[in-house]
């Protein structure tokens, strides 16, 4: 199946705590169906002092987020689903809402 949400685009969170947020995409783990998305589901981690890092402690990261619960945004600022077409003899993502071809 064609990836619908590819890393570097720019989502909007629909559910959760960061819900309405934007943010870019890092990395896609098509496997698990998830993305991890810059800035957004903020998790805290305990870990060990180490030879690159001394110091230790809690440190925040992002953590990965199901694919179904983030959308693309749109030109307008408004999360679409991402629909596929052929432009010539190339297949295209275009946003459903404005039938804008999606970069990337």
């Amino acid at each position: 199946m064609a990836a619908k949400i590819k890393k570097g685009d720019r989502v909007v969170m629909l559910t959760g705590k960061d819900k309405g947020r934007q943010g870019q995409v890092l990395r896609v783990f098509p496997k698990d169906e998830r993305v991890l998305v810059e800035g957004l589901n903020m998790v805290q981690r305990h870990t060990r002092a180490s030879q690159t890092d001394p110091q230790g402690g809690i440190k925040n990261k992002e953590a990965p987020v199901h694919v179904s619960n983030v959308a693309i945004v749109d030109s307008q600022g408004k999360p679409t689903r991402v629909g596929f077409r052929m432009d010539g003899d190339k297949k295209v993502r275009f946003a459903k809402t404005t039938g804008e071809v999606i970069n990337g």
